[in-house]
């Protein structure tokens, strides 16, 4: 895969990256960053062991098209529910997509029903897999800039 093609044609989305409260993992993060960037997208990298409060609060500020929650600690799954709660519940989130991705579990990937749970929850989609970077690529392509409510 070339990643420099830019995605959507011509634009670039407002993205906030961040890990979860209990994962001090930064390797992740910066990947993450980086792949957007190359994709021409705009990005601001939270970094590790973001509080909950943190995240709400920045991304109040930020307003962005997308929010990317990695996790690579394999309690991301947990917490995810728990942040995608507290963003949801601002209405000024409500719509705006949020994804989470990484290693979710200690049990390796935990397939559709870790992601049916997470879905449920809120977050509009769940990447963990092999193949999670294609996946998150057209979903990328697919968003349109200034879904925010």
């Amino acid at each position: 895969m070339d990643l420099a093609e830019p995605t959507n044609g011509h634009r670039g989305l407002d993205v906030v990256v961040t890990s979860l409260a209990s994962d001090a993992h930064t390797w992740n993060l910066v990947y993450l960053q980086l792949v957007l960037e190359e994709l021409g997208h705009r990005v601001v990298n939270l970094g590790a062991c973001v509080p909950d409060d943190l995240l709400v609060t920045e991304c109040v500020r930020h307003r962005p098209d997308l929010v990317v929650v990695s996790s690579v600690n394999g309690h991301g799954a947990h917490e995810a529910k728990r942040v995608i709660g507290r963003l949801r519940a601002r209405p000024e989130l409500a719509a705006t997509p949020v994804v989470v991705g990484g290693k979710l579990g200690i049990d390796g990937p935990g397939g559709q029903r870790r992601a049916a749970d997470l879905t449920a929850a809120g977050f509009d989609a769940v990447f963990e897999d092999a193949g999670s970077l294609a996946a998150f690529r057209s979903f990328l392509d697919r968003l349109p800039v200034g879904v925010r409510s």
